[in-house]
């Protein structure tokens, strides 16, 4: 750690990398936390020339970086991203081979906690589309854990120890998904967005025996049917339609366990416009057919 009089601290670690590090997929190469007060200089010069940058004319890094901002605010700007401002429980997605500037606003500085890695398993995490590009600030509110999975990591790093590697990609893994799953309840969480899917999921739950039409869901909800199906799929994994789709294979599946109906009566009952149709979705969903299911599902029991 790097103390400065003017209440300047600095603490970090940059690893060396072996061949077996990277066959695991995924290696950390540096880590730390910096503070920043008001009207301090930014960014500080300790850091090596690969990672330190004029403010102006920004950088391009080799790496991923997670960049936590716990106190204090400041601007990011990046190829993709037009200039935002970034404040306290903000997290900033840094990408490889992407221009980035950013730094802490004079009058208020700001305190960073920072994680930089790569590797295959990242890469398909951007290909699958969990991380993108034209999505590089989450909000993730100030959040312990996370704090704590920083501190932690360079712990790790600082004792240096055998596989400490593998256990920073753990630790970088955990970092990820909380992000991802933090900020995204955030959003609905800041409205009252959560409360209308909720309310649509139960109404099609209780007419599961019945039809519901997503556009008229749409219009009792008092929300437009394009927003509706955008947002309802954000937060389901389902569009509305095949949502309730699912809604009614789970049912026939209950149906054909815990009942002695018929396939025929339970195809009617959950409203399939015939029972070669049910059949014919019940076994490209499942896998087997109803009777098959049926079946295979009371010799489990």
């Amino acid at each position: 750690m790097t103390k400065y009089e003017n209440g300047l601290s600095l603490e970090f670690k940059y690893l060396i990398v072996n061949d077996m590090d990277r066959k695991f997929g995924l290696w950390v190469n540096t880590v730390g936390n910096q503070v920043i007060p008001p009207n301090s200089p930014y960014p500080l010069k300790d850091h090596p020339s690969g990672y330190y940058f004029n403010i102006q004319k920004g950088r391009i890094l080799r790496e991923y970086q997670l960049v936590y901002i716990t106190k204090g605010r400041g601007l990011f700007t990046s190829d993709t991203t037009p200039q935002r401002q970034v404040c306290r429980g903000r997290l900033m997605l840094l990408f490889p081979g992407q221009w980035h500037t950013y730094h802490p606003y004079q009058q208020t500085g700001w305190n960073e906690y920072y994680i930089g890695f790569e590797g295959p398993v990242i890469d398909n995490l951007l290909k699958g589309g969990f991380l993108s590009k034209e999505s590089q600030l989450y909000e993730v509110g100030l959040n312990e854990e996370l704090v704590s999975l920083y501190s932690r990591a360079l712990e790790i790093a600082e004792g240096d120890k055998i596989s400490a590697q593998q256990h920073l990609a753990g630790i970088v893994l955990h970092m990820l998904g909380m992000i991802l799953s933090v900020s995204k309840n955030k959003i609905f969480e800041m409205s009252d967005v959560d409360q209308k899917i909720e309310q649509a999921k139960i109404i099609m739950n209780e007419n599961v025996f019945k039809e519901v039409d997503p556009e008229e869901l749409a219009l009792k909800l008092n929300i437009s049917y394009s927003w509706f199906r955008k947002v309802f799929k954000d937060y389901t994994g389902y569009a509305p339609a095949k949502y309730f789709q699912e809604l009614k294979l789970r049912k026939a599946k209950q149906l054909l366990i815990s009942t002695s109906q018929s396939v025929k009566e339970i195809a009617f009952m959950l409203g399939y416009k015939s029972t070669e149709h049910f059949f014919s979705s019940f076994k490209k969903r499942t896998g087997f057919t109803p009777l098959e299911y049926r079946s295979f599902g009371r010799e489990t029991d």
